[in-house]
């Protein structure tokens, strides 16, 4: 018997730069798996989201499964929902039976990876790593935030890699049997295998091989003022393509003017004093998740 509706019922809950993009474009290839184009829709994490956010609307959400069909299990990837402090419970409210997808990475990587992704998507204007971490006490005050930041709450480095208290709301919430953990480690040294799990996981057929292409390598912009004006229009140029074209055009001319003005290069390595200090601050938070894992991952602390 199919399904009532189209409606979410896995979650790829973060964390961010930990694999989830690539993971949801090889879930997405799979035949019998829907999950939409749109990624970090965020609707769940209401407490980082701003009152006038698009996609706190339920319709709005729901609209996005629309083509998912009846026989087809339906999944949603937001990385945030796992730093959220509200996502875990409105996930279980809304769907008590969800299975939650987690990834994790040596969070010191993750600080960095992520600092560059920001910086490309025109959420960090501090291009200096470094320089970066050293603001976070002002902008917990409220200063020093870029201007229209969709959740800035993101821009607190520390808070978003302290995984222990995050992935344990899940697992309260959910139960471990409902809860797939995924170390990026494995999933970059094999990724086939752990593919096939988190089919296993999803009670999907494990025999479908997407293309395990390489997805979202690090990049950065060309030209800044071009990628401001694609992420944030004047309300003129808005109207005017609202009214002479699609959104699915619309939609396709974006993303091909954002990969026109991207390009591919290798993240600037970091400092050797500054991740052995960084390790150092993150050394107990790493023995934490070991134990709440229940696998040492505390080379984390020295590699």
């Amino acid at each position: 018997m199919g399904k009532k509706m189209t409606m979410p019922e896995f979650f790829i809950v973060g964390a961010p730069k930990c694999g989830t993009t690539a993971m949801q474009e090889y879930l997405r290839q799979h035949p019998n798996i829907f999950m939409p184009d749109m990624k970090e829709i965020n609707h769940f994490a209401d407490d980082l989201l701003k009152q006038d956010d698009l996609f706190l609307s339920r319709e709005r959400y729901l609209s996005l499964f629309a083509g998912g069909g009846r026989n087809r299990l339906i999944g949603e990837a937001s990385v945030y929902y796992l730093f959220s402090k509200n996502a875990h419970l409105n996930i279980k409210s809304f769907c008590p039976i969800a299975k939650i997808i987690v990834m994790l990475r040596n969070p010191v990587d993750v600080l960095h990876s992520r600092h560059s992704q920001l910086v490309y998507n025109g959420d960090e204007n501090i291009l200096d790593f470094e320089a970066s971490l050293a603001a976070e006490e002002k902008r917990r005050k409220g200063e020093m935030i870029p201007p229209n930041i969709r959740i800035e709450r993101k821009l607190l480095h520390r808070e978003v890699v302290k995984f222990t208290e995050q992935v344990k709301r899940y697992l309260d919430t959910f139960g471990r049997n409902n809860v797939h953990i995924i170390i990026y480690d494995d999933f970059k040294r094999d990724t086939g295998r752990v593919y096939r799990e988190t089919l296993r996981f999803l009670n999907i057929d494990t025999g479908f091989q997407p293309d395990f292409k390489v997805i979202n390598p690090n990049k950065r912009i060309r030209i800044k003022a071009l990628q401001h004006f694609l992420k944030t229009p004047p309300p003129s140029v808005r109207l005017i393509g609202k009214l002479l074209l699609p959104q699915s055009f619309r939609h396709v001319f974006v993303n091909r003017l954002e990969k026109l003005n991207t390009q591919y290069i290798a993240r600037q390595s970091m400092s050797p004093e500054l991740r052995t200090r960084l390790q150092e601050d993150f050394a107990s938070e790493v023995k934490s998740l070991s134990e709440l894992l229940r696998r040492d991952l505390t080379h984390w602390s020295r590699d």
